[in-house]
């Protein structure tokens, strides 16, 4: 399998379009893109994917991207966010052919989980609460599965707009949903980006999965919140939908989140789906639908 990941300088770096082996079940594009932002000096997002090279690794393994944003401060974030990250791309590599991502994904995301928190107490005290967001999706013939740990986000774009995939695991998003804080309190709370949840902080995680259907043209967007944060998701989707490659969509994506806030480390990956070949599964079996 080809594995690219993101360059790790404080500038833009591009992942290119990456189409399918031909005549493959799923045929898909890629761009990636991470920056430092304006305001610090080290980035400690960290991303990277895995690509089928084969028509058989197609069937048998799909795509797998990874995102992953480090808890800042001195706290070795980046470590955190490139070992999450990388855990999950060499556990994908060795998986079993034909696992099913709802399960493979989150259990990669608890091996990512282990590590990140192993390697926090093998460093001593400058490991100590070292963590990370983590936010992994992966493409098998017409469907996409997500697992997520923390406020890094997938979203669905289709024609138009963008519905968000996953969920805040941050504490204002935990009290907004058990009814302590309304929609604009948890917005406008100086603790909203308070993790309720992150890769690394604890031996053991709660790792959130979704999955969901793909149609031909649908992008997928991953990004930390030194985008989501700036960007409102109406905006991210006119920016993927309106025509142009991804590479450029990508570097507008930044542009704007650098013009409009910066503060934070951004990265993005954009999917976007060519087409799809319809599967069903019987007894853990994959068929094709007619």
């Amino acid at each position: 399998m080809e594995r690219r990941q993101r360059i790790t300088d404080s500038g833009l770096s591009v992942g290119g379009a990456y189409p399918a082996p031909d005549g493959s079940m799923l045929d898909a594009e890629f761009a990636q893109l991470s920056d430092c932002g304006r305001v610090r000096e080290l980035n400690e997002d960290y991303v990277g994917h895995v690509a089928p090279a084969t028509r058989a690794q197609v069937r048998s393994h799909g795509w797998l991207f990874a995102l992953a944003d480090g808890v800042g401060g001195h706290r070795q974030g980046e470590v955190a966010s490139r070992v999450a990250v990388e855990t999950v791309l060499a556990g994908f590599r060795q998986s079993t052919p034909g696992e099913p991502h709802g399960s493979l994904l989150p259990r990669l995301v608890q091996s990512a989980n282990t590590r990140v928190y192993e390697t926090g107490l093998a460093a001593g005290p400058s490991g100590a609460g070292m963590a990370s967001t983590l936010v992994v999706c992966g493409l098998r013939f017409d469907r996409a599965a997500v697992a997520h740990v923390g406020d890094s986000r997938c979203y669905l774009i289709r024609s138009g707009n963008a519905k968000l995939i996953t969920r805040d695991h941050t504490v204002a998003n935990e009290q907004l949903g058990l009814g302590v804080l309304s929609a604009q309190e948890a917005a406008e709370i100086s603790t909203k980006h308070v993790l309720s949840r992150s890769v690394g902080a604890d031996l053991f995680v709660n790792v959130e999965t979704n999955e969901v259907p793909l149609l031909p043209g649908d992008v997928l967007l991953l990004c930390s919140d030194g985008l989501h944060g700036a960007l409102p998701a109406a905006e991210l989707a006119h920016i993927v939908s309106h025509g142009i490659e991804l590479k450029a969509a990508a570097r507008e994506l930044v542009s704007g989140a650098n013009e409009r806030d910066g503060g934070d480390n951004i990265s993005v990956q954009l999917i976007r789906i060519r087409s799809i070949e319809r599967m069903g599964i019987y007894r853990g079996r994959p068929y094709k639908l007619r």
